[in-house]
């Protein structure tokens, strides 16, 4: 990497979001701040640092902040702070542009994700196969082509961040149109993709609160079709008075070899599972049985830890967002309706 003077963290993320030309969550700030190597720090949280400077500046100066908040958590530079200009306490170093030497190109170097929004953003057809999008990336030299699988790795990376920021609410970066074709999702604000994807997100909300409000016996009910859906035998809602803890019981059969004996508790709460439910489903456990843990709300950090806890009996956790993907995936409670989009064929693209 070159050697790059230091700067503040606030001058860094100016930088850093001049280079990206729109909004970043602080995590990502911080990413390309130390990719950079434009600042340093012995803090282990460097990505909550730069979010406090960032907050503090556009606390104290307001409009003539050089920054502005967009969403939670995502900043962007501030286009007409007052004065008209955005000031720095000092100069800014020289970055490497494209046409610098083979070390400097390196450092440029983009993140999958970033690489495939700036090739978008860039191609004359607002949606491209992820394969397409790497072989961009890689002739623009925003990515480095050494990996084996660069396609796979591509793809990955953005179908992670969509679910990532699906589960933190935030505002997609990008609209994933099927059969490995990309968008931006700012693109889609008006088009069909968009319009089915937000249709789909309504249901979720309106299948998980249906779940929510189901009575106890009937989401064991729901739970044991479930299991049943996913290939699991003997599978019974247990007796209320003798059930030690556990609600559904079932085992999973593979080649007629495999057997996996599960013991269920399930929890409709609006509050998260605790760590000693945890252990209460663990002491409950018969002789070879795998402990599961289905709720409508989510489990706490302490109990996320203690079902992981070394030389204890791992328990499996499941909550209310992945249980309303497996419903979905299974058809139970809802109907999956095809439709058809129809699209020119792109030679370079392919198919999957």
């Amino acid at each position: 990497m070159p050697n790059v003077p230091q700067i503040s963290a606030l001058q860094a993320a100016r930088l850093i979001l001049e280079q990206a030309g729109a909004p970043l969550h602080y995590e990502e700030i911080t990413k390309r701040i130390l990719v950079q190597g434009l600042w340093q720090t012995s803090g282990k949280t460097p990505s909550a640092t730069v979010n406090a400077h960032l907050a503090v500046d556009i606390k104290r100066k307001g409009s003539a902040s050089a920054f502005v908040r967009t969403a939670p958590g995502l900043y962007a530079l501030n286009a007409t702070p007052v004065g008209g200009c955005i000031h720095s306490e000092e100069p800014l170093p020289y970055l490497a542009s494209p046409s610098a030497s083979p070390s400097a190109q390196h450092a440029n170097r983009l993140s999958n994700t970033d690489a495939a929004e700036r090739i978008l953003e860039t191609s004359v057809s607002r949606q491209l196969h992820y394969r397409e999008i790497t072989r961009l990336a890689i002739d623009q030299n925003l990515l480095d082509p050494a990996g084996k699988t660069p396609e796979a790795t591509m793809y990955a990376q953005i179908l992670t961040e969509v679910k990532r920021r699906r589960q933190r609410d935030e505002p997609q970066r990008f609209m994933l149109l099927g059969k490995g074709m990309v968008s931006l999702a700012k693109w889609q604000a008006s088009g069909i993709a968009y319009q089915v994807d937000e249709a789909n997100k309504q249901a979720r909300d309106k299948l998980l609160k249906h779940v929510k409000a189901m009575k106890p016996y009937d989401f064991e009910n729901l739970v044991s079709e479930l299991l049943l859906a996913l290939g699991f035998e003997q599978v019974e809602v247990t007796s209320r008075s003798n059930d030690g803890g556990i609600d559904v019981r079932g085992t999973l059969v593979v080649g007629d070899v495999i057997r996996t004996r599960l013991a269920v508790q399930v929890k409709r709460w609006k509050s998260n599972v605790q760590a000693p439910v945890i252990q209460q489903v663990r002491g409950s456990l018969g002789t070879h049985e795998q402990g599961l843990i289905i709720t409508t709300s989510d489990f706490s950090k302490g109990a996320r830890e203690e079902a992981t806890r070394a030389n204890a009996t791992p328990v499996g956790l499941m909550n209310g967002e992945q249980l309303v993907d497996l419903l979905i995936q299974n058809e139970i409670g809802i109907t999956l309706t095809p439709l058809q989009l129809i699209q020119l064929y792109t030679p370079a693209a392919g198919t999957v």
